[in-house]
């Protein structure tokens, strides 16, 4: 068994290598005020949103309170237009390519259904798919008479490119949706090589890219795909209740809504409407005003702070973090070989995966266990019942991580003892 002195010497080397990274961990700590109330690694569920985050969305609550959600939503009118300009910037896109939502579980479903699958037709799905997503998907096999086929992976569990060219060659008509990071693993999919593959075979391209913006660089003209959708809580920092789609322009053009709004469709005849020619033509009138505006300052703090930065810290203190778990005894890494992104998971021998989460809550460490029922084309198909996730943002330091390692140790060293 090691000691605690070379426990606790082994998990300050191991920290090293985040030190002279180019990103301001403790400016990034000191605009973030749940960094100092606890060690948080939850980015890939919710992270922490810094202090003008959170003041954004209030003082438009407080707006509201003074004048109407109407009143006060006029007069933020450009802030939120803004919004749409950020978001491509981030990816690489025009701002009419950009639709705004409440969830990604909403833009999937939406951009999804757009796409009318129709009978005979093929749906092939990433292993890495999320539940929710899931099942819209086997709703859609079931009610419609989709086929729906998982895509083929490799030894390191990713599509596999070459059986995943096979099955388009037969020349169906196939929606490809794919989850560029999964949240049950450190998994990252080869989505710009999907994306010739998608281009070539002339296949629907839906990234479900959640886990992903924020966290890794993202280039829509690169990867290739038609649709992308992600969320604002995760790596973003943005409020809950945010997220947002890219369409690429002629893909939208062709995709009426199956549900059109008042917000992207004009009523002009007792029996007959037009459809905005750009993305909003899948948003909904209502909306969080004050969570948009939340979104447009983390977007714009993301940028500021680097995207390409941001992501060599994250993969880098996700290698860190991985490989400082993987030598404490006891301790088995889920994620699959070459995992390479900040979203680590691990399992703890004799002890539940809740359990270790609960555990480490009592010392202050936020992490999360993910159960089978999140994922179970992954975790299922691997017969693993829930890891534990734990996902660090730049706000993270040494001492936090420190403080996991320390914390798994002594869960691992205890083997769910009091």
């Amino acid at each position: 068994m090691t000691s605690a002195p070379a426990a606790k010497a082994a998990r300050k080397d191991a920290a090293l290598p985040l030190v002279g990274s180019t990103i301001d961990v403790a400016r990034e700590r000191e605009l973030t005020l749940g960094a100092k109330v606890s060690h948080h690694f939850n980015a890939a569920g919710s992270a922490l949103p810094t202090a003008a985050v959170v003041s954004a969305v209030v003082s438009h609550l407080r707006l509201e309170e003074r004048v109407g959600g109407y009143e006060a939503a006029a007069q933020v009118k450009d802030r939120v237009e803004a919004v749409y300009g950020s978001a491509a910037a981030l990816l690489g896109c025009d701002a009419d390519e950009i639709a705004l939502f409440d969830s990604a579980s909403t833009g999937l479903r939406v951009l999804l259904d757009a796409f009318r699958p129709a009978p005979g037709s093929r749906i092939i799905a990433s292993r890495s798919t999320y539940v929710s997503h899931a099942l819209h998907l086997m709703t859609i096999q079931k009610e419609h008479g989709i086929d729906l086929v998982l895509a083929p992976t490799d030894a390191q569990r990713r599509v596999d490119l070459a059986a995943l060219e096979a099955l388009l060659a037969d020349g169906r008509p196939t929606i490809l949706t794919i989850a560029h990071v999964p949240t049950s693993s450190g998994l990252v999919e080869p989505v710009q090589e999907i994306g010739l593959l998608a281009r070539r075979y002339d296949a629907g391209y839906l990234l479900d890219a959640t886990q992903s913006v924020g966290h890794l660089e993202i280039d829509v003209s690169r990867i290739g795909c038609h649709v992308l959708v992600t969320t604002g809580r995760k790596f973003l920092r943005a409020p809950r209740g945010t997220a947002f789609a890219f369409i690429e322009r002629d893909c939208a053009a062709m995709l009426p809504p199956t549900a059109p709004d008042v917000r992207g469709s004009q009523w002009i005849r007792a029996f007959s409407w037009d459809v905005t020619g750009t993305a909003r033509r899948f948003e909904t009138w209502e909306a969080g005003i004050a969570g948009r505006l939340g979104l447009g300052v983390a977007l714009d703090e993301a940028s500021r702070r680097g995207i390409p930065e941001t992501a060599e810290w994250l993969t880098s203190a996700g290698d860190v973090v991985r490989e400082s778990l993987r030598a404490i005894p006891g301790v088995t890494i889920a994620d699959p070989a070459g995992a390479a992104s900040a979203i680590v998971t691990f399992l703890v021998d004799g002890v539940e995966s809740a359990q270790v989460s609960a555990a480490l809550a009592d010392r202050q460490v936020r992490v999360v266990s993910v159960p089978a029922t999140h994922g179970q084309w992954d975790l299922g198909d691997r017969a693993i019942t829930s890891v534990v996730r734990a996902s660090p943002h730049v706000y993270n330091d040494e001492d936090d991580i420190s403080e996991l390692l320390g914390g798994v140790a002594h869960i691992a060293r205890q083997g769910g003892r009091p």
